[in-house]
């Protein structure tokens, strides 16, 4: 039964494509996860999931799909770029900024996308993704940007940490946090504009807090946190595919894969805050002797 559930339907090759897209990301979003949820980064990602959707529109108009992804590439690094700027200005709060931002870039794609005769089904693809389609190209694309990311969080992971958790004592001791800010901007952006062909621009906020989220019900210690995360991105994604297939295949209905990957997801964090709180309650209860 599991075989048939888990590893029968990536015998076809555009399952097996789709499925080594999903754990790239998994694994990409899963490790950036964790800096926006211990950095509280969930509303900036995701407007930067929404700045990013212009560029998805303009690179798909100017070189049809090729160009999506180098379309997203220049507007994820612009509004990251433009997100650090602005929100450096004191006059300015961060979430005004971030409003302005999200409303703005996003209705400039809507537009954009609007003036195309087939603005239904181009608009459903950009917001929720088509991974059933991602070609090899597509992967290696992700997996140089997994790698890239990967390499500035190995030499940057521990100035963002102190970032995160004294922001006042890393710019004591020299960090210019402005610079670190843009790092994790362009950052998250990467990530979408790994993901924008898989999931969407709209789902892609998914994979960039739930992993950590559901990880860190399940511990505070960082290495066994970005672990965890990884986990629940890479089995999310697993899972996902394999009932959307199974959905269509035996039963008849047709669920779309991106937004069946993000349930999974969903569905795993509340597998995490079930054991979280089963575990806080057993510890609550158990002698002071055991606890010790």
């Amino acid at each position: 039964m599991l075989y048939r559930l888990l590893v029968e339907p990536f015998g076809f090759p555009f399952m097996a494509r789709a499925l080594t897209e999903a754990m790239l990301l998994g694994v990409l979003g899963g490790v950036v996860s964790v800096a926006v949820v211990l950095r509280r980064f969930a509303f900036v990602s995701d407007a930067l999931t929404h700045t990013v959707f212009p560029g998805v529109v303009i690179g798909f108009m100017v070189a049809g799909a090729g160009g999506i992804v180098w379309g997203a590439l220049v507007f994820a690094v612009f509004s990251a770029v433009l997100l650090t700027v602005l929100s450096s200005n004191r006059r300015v709060t961060e979430d005004a900024t971030l409003a302005i931002l999200l409303t703005g870039f996003f209705s400039v794609g809507v537009v954009l996308v609007s003036r195309r005769s087939s603005y239904t089904a181009d608009l459903t693809a950009f917001l929720f993704g088509r991974i059933l389609t991602v070609d090899r190209r597509e992967i290696l694309e992700t997996a140089v940007v997994t790698v890239l990311v990967l390499a500035v969080l190995a030499v940057l992971g521990k100035e963002l940490l102190l970032r995160a958790f004294d922001p006042d004592g890393s710019a004591a001791l020299g960090y210019r946090v402005g610079l670190l800010d843009l790092a994790l901007n362009v950052m998250v952006a990467l990530v979408v504009v790994a993901a924008v062909k898989a999931v969407g621009t709209l789902l892609v906020i998914a994979l960039l807090v739930v992993p950590a989220a559901a990880a860190r019900l399940l511990t505070d210690r960082l290495a066994l946190l970005v672990g965890a995360s990884v986990l629940v991105g890479v089995l999310g994604g697993w899972l996902g595919l394999a009932v959307s297939y199974h959905a269509s295949v035996y039963y008849g209905l047709r669920l779309a894969s991106g937004a069946t990957v993000v349930l999974a997801l969903v569905a795993l964090y509340a597998v995490a805050f079930a054991v979280g709180s089963a575990r806080r309650m057993v510890s609550h209860h158990a002698p002071a002797a055991e606890r010790a």
